[in-house]
C-alpha cells in the first residue's frame, strides 16, 4: 500500500498507530523524537508523515518547516497527531504546512479514514469527485504536478490540501461549494466539528494568492453557503482607514 513514517514521544501512541496501519497493508517506519524523524522521513521517502506536535528537542512544528523545505519532501501530506487542541495550535500547525490535525485521544477509525483521504492525494495528480478536469479557466492555471496555480503570469506555491481545495472550486466554478462537501471532496471525510480547519486553509490560500494579486480576490465567502470562485477575480474592497 504506502510507506508511512509516524513520529511521537509516546511509545504507547506510536504501537496503536504503527499496529493499526499495518493492517490496513502499509508499510510503517517509526522515530520516538523530532531529529530521528526528520532524518527518517529523508531516508524512506514516506507517501505520509504523521508527526506528534510536543516531543523533547525538535517539535513537531519544526520538523513540518524543514519537511516543506525541503524538496524532496516538500509536497508529502502531512497529519499533526496531537493533544494540543485549541484553535490557535490548529492554526500554528496550517501556518508551518500540516495538511490535516488529529486532536488526541482519537479514535482508530477517525484515524484511518484522515489517512486514506491524504493519501489519496500522496504522489498523484489530486482529483475531484471523478469530474471532468479543468486546468485553465480565467486567470488561474493548475499545475498538479508541481502543485501550484498560476495567476495570470505569477505562480503560487500551495500545500496539497489547498491545492486540492483550489482544485475543488476550479473543478465547480460558478457554483457555491458548502464547508460540507469541502470536507467530503479534499480530506474524504465529513465532520462538522473541522469546519474551521476548512477556513483556516482558505484563510492561507487567500493570503497566497493577495501577494501576487493584491488588487483582486478569487476565492468568495458565500456567508451562510460556503465559497465560490471568481475565476477572473474581483476588485478587492479597500479596508477602511
Amino acid at each position: 500500500m504506502a510507506k508511512i513514517v509516524a513520529v511521537d514521544d509516546d511509545p504507547s501512541i506510536l504501537e496503536l498507530v504503527k499496529i493499526n496501519l499495518e493492517m490496513q497493508g502499509h508499510e510503517v517506519f517509526t522515530a520516538p523524537e523530532g531529529i530521528e524523524g526528520f532524518a527518517l522521513v529523508q531516508q524512506e521517502n514516506p507517501q505520509l508523515v504523521i508527526l506528534d506536535v510536543m516531543m523533547p528537542g525538535v517539535d513537531g512544528y519544526t520538523v513540518c518547516q524543514r519537511i516543506r523545505k525541503n524538496k524532496g519532501t516538500e509536497k508529502t501530506p502531512v497529519l499533526m497527531l496531537t493533544a494540543l487542541g485549541v484553535l490557535d495550535d490548529k492554526i500554528k500547525g496550517f501556518d508551518v504546512g500540516a495538511d490535516d490535525y488529529l486532536v488526541k485521544p482519537f479514535e482508530i477509525p477517525e484515524l484511518l479514514v484522515r489517512v486514506r483521504a491524504l493519501l489519496r492525494r500522496s504522489g498523484e495528480t489530486p482529483s475531484t469527485g471523478g469530474l471532468p478536469e479543468i486546468l485553465n479557466i480565467g486567470d488561474l492555471t493548475l499545475i498538479p504536478e508541481n502543485l501550484e496555480v498560476k495567476i495570470v503570469d505569477q505562480i503560487v506555491k500551495l500545500t496539497p490540501t489547498e491545492f486540492e481545495i483550489v482544485n475543488c472550486l476550479v473543478q465547480n466554478h460558478g457554483q457555491t461549494i458548502s464547508l460540507g462537501q469541502l470536507l467530503q471532496d479534499v480530506w474524504g471525510y465529513n465532520a462538522d466539528d473541522d469546519v474551521e480547519t476548512i477556513r483556516v486553509h482558505v484563510r492561507h490560500l487567500r493570503a497566497k494568492l493577495e501577494k501576487v494579486a493584491s488588487e483582486k480576490e478569487y476565492i468568495e465567502t458565500i456567508y451562510g453557503g460556503g465559497y465560490r470562485l471568481i475565476p477572473e477575480g474581483m476588485t478587492r474592497k479597500k479596508k477602511k482607514k
